[in-house]
């Protein structure tokens, strides 16, 4: 009879500091009152005290809360979605003057049921924040909407600030971590969103400690650079619920660091890498960067 496989035991520098202060009660009664959901709960993020009670900062996920796609790293529900709602891109836009952002990450459910994708309510979520936040710069993290050329011109025409899309792993555990989704297709669609508008920044996440090596992580790199990618954030994989694919290795800091490094030395303009990085972390840091970064090669 074979062994069960065996749990590895978090290490200490993934302890959290729980932060409940006015900030995160008063973010977390406003979601609801808005009836708003964010990626910081939905997926069960590891930084949400930091982000909702010390910096203030969140990421809206719109189209739902029901995802089409069932991966097997992502606590987000999967199933049918409901209809779309028409009226969320003003109160996403509502809620961002609310809370004084000035930088706001947009997320979303795929909804492969939307011939689309959700582009059109992406592209009008971006436009509706602008209008009621002129001066918030705007992050958009979409899913690869089925690698479709007019649902991704769709949503950069809106010219979002910075074009996120996670490329999730490296190549070979791709068909074993995401679902309908490929490494090929995420990197043209990162590359199509750098041919469409070449002065908007793109960025890409990978999650470690899923099996991967340090030679496919770099090799990731590469890739992204390849086509054009400007930031890039790494961070650790930790399992949300026992029917989630198992966590192989816990990164050290150190192993973080020299990552970074690593990407730094590859020409990305900005990388976050850290045990609790997740693709919207210090995302407001990371338009500063790249913008500083657009002014020096403009000179």
């Amino acid at each position: 009879m074979a062994k069960k496989e065996e749990h590895i035991r978090k290490p200490e520098w993934l302890k959290i500091k729980l932060n409940t202060n006015e900030n995160y009660t008063g973010l977390k009664k406003m979601m609801r009152e808005k009836n708003l959901h964010t990626v910081c709960e939905e997926a069960r993020c590891p930084n949400i005290h930091e982000c909702w009670a010390v910096r203030k900062t969140a990421t809206f996920m719109i189209l739902g809360d029901v995802c089409t796609r069932a991966c097997r790293f992502c606590a987000v529900k999967t199933g049918l979605p409901n209809e779309l709602d028409l009226k969320e891109p003003e109160r996403v836009a509502e809620s961002v003057k609310l809370m004084g952002l000035k930088h706001a990450v947009i997320t979303a459910v795929a909804r492969d049921d939307l011939k689309d994708g959700g582009a059109g309510v992406y592209a009008e979520t971006v436009r509706a924040v602008r209008r009621a936040n002129p001066f918030c710069t705007v992050e958009v993290l979409p899913s690869d909407m089925m690698g479709r050329y007019e649902n991704l011109k769709t949503l950069m025409d809106a010219r979002p600030d910075i074009l996120n899309h996670n490329i999730e792993t490296v190549e070979r555990l791709t068909p074993r971590v995401r679902a309908r989704a490929t490494y090929e297709r995420s990197l043209e669609f990162l590359r199509r969103a750098k041919e469409m508008q070449p002065d908007i920044p793109t960025k890409s996440s990978i999650m470690v400690g899923l099996g991967e090596t340090k030679e496919e992580i770099i090799q990731t790199m590469d890739d992204l650079r390849a086509n054009n990618v400007d930031i890039m954030t790494i961070g650790q994989y930790l399992q949300p619920t026992r029917k989630h694919l198992k966590v192989q290795k816990y990164y050290h800091p150190d192993e973080f660091t020299e990552l970074k490094e690593i990407a730094m030395s590859k020409g990305f303009s900005h990388c976050e890498s850290g045990p609790l990085v997740r693709s919207s972390y210090h995302a407001d840091e990371q338009v500063n960067a790249a913008s500083k970064q657009r002014q020096k090669e403009a000179k």
